[in-house]
């Protein structure tokens, strides 16, 4: 696998990536690696992310380790900018996810796995990645149990479910931390090449939950729309978590400064 350029933000080594070069380096590694290599995974980092990992020791340390660390938000491209960076634009689990499959697909096919969400969201998963991509075999998906933590047994079904069936691609649909702490606990014992935790993309791709429009999205607005659909379940997002994280990245600002003054 090619090796990725990475700047530090709140702590964090974020890829410096765009799109077309995030998948060709997943691609890569799927088309080289064989099922007895480690499996290796992407996670999202964005505003709530960072300040999530401020007071969760595990999700911190899932996200240090995670082999892609990709900007998702424009709040971290910002920050980019902030810091004298070079991160340019967004790279969203959605990105990814439509990337990753029609490289797949283009290429031959692979086979792939959800993990999360409902039945009835996964069944139409199913269904429409049969017309999209029919070169991927969705080799089987997994509905584990709505709640905040998972028992040994239930952990041990899940693996044994993936594992049974040796997808190339593992796609995690729970919400973060969990689905990020999940990986990185589990990832050890996947028969799986490369996983990623990709939050609401399984709604997104169902319909189920609208992306912003284009133009909201290039205007790195997109959370405007989104917030106005949801605004019980996002508000905290952008009225505590947003502004937490500009102020830590001023504060690595104010510090660089201060180190590089004679």
């Amino acid at each position: 696998m090619n090796q990725v350029l990475r700047e530090n933000i709140g702590g964090y080594q974020v890829d410096v990536p765009n799109i077309k070069s995030c998948v060709s380096s997943i691609v890569d590694w799927v088309q080289q690696s064989g099922q007895s290599d480690a499996c290796r995974w992407l996670a999202c980092m964005n505003p709530h992310s960072y300040t999530e990992s401020l007071k969760d020791d595990l999700f911190s340390e899932s996200l240090r380790h995670a082999d892609w660390l990709v900007p998702d938000g424009s709040g971290v491209v910002l920050a980019s900018k902030i810091l004298g960076g070079n991160i340019k634009e967004r790279v969203t689990g959605s990105d990814i996810f439509r990337g990753l499959s029609a490289a797949m697909n283009a290429n031959g096919g692979g086979r792939v796995f959800f993990l999360g969400s409902t039945e009835d969201t996964l069944n139409r998963i199913r269904s429409r990645m049969a017309d999209d991509y029919p070169n991927l075999e969705v080799v089987g998906t997994y509905s584990p149990p709505f709640k905040q933590d998972y028992s040994e047994s239930e952990m041990d079904e899940m693996v044994t479910a993936i594992n049974s069936v040796c997808p190339d691609v593992l796609w995690v649909g729970m919400t973060a931390p969990k689905q990020e702490k999940w990986i990185y606990e589990l990832s050890p014992r996947l028969q799986v090449k490369f996983a990623a935790a990709v939050g609401a993309v399984f709604d997104f791709y169902t319909g189920k939950v609208k992306r912003s429009h284009p133009i909201f999205q290039r205007l790195h607005l997109e959370w405007l729309p989104r917030l106005l659909q949801e605004p019980k379940r996002l508000w905290r997002r952008m009225a505590v978590s947003a502004p937490l994280f500009i102020w830590h990245v001023l504060r690595q600002r104010f510090r660089f400064n201060e180190k590089s003054t004679p």
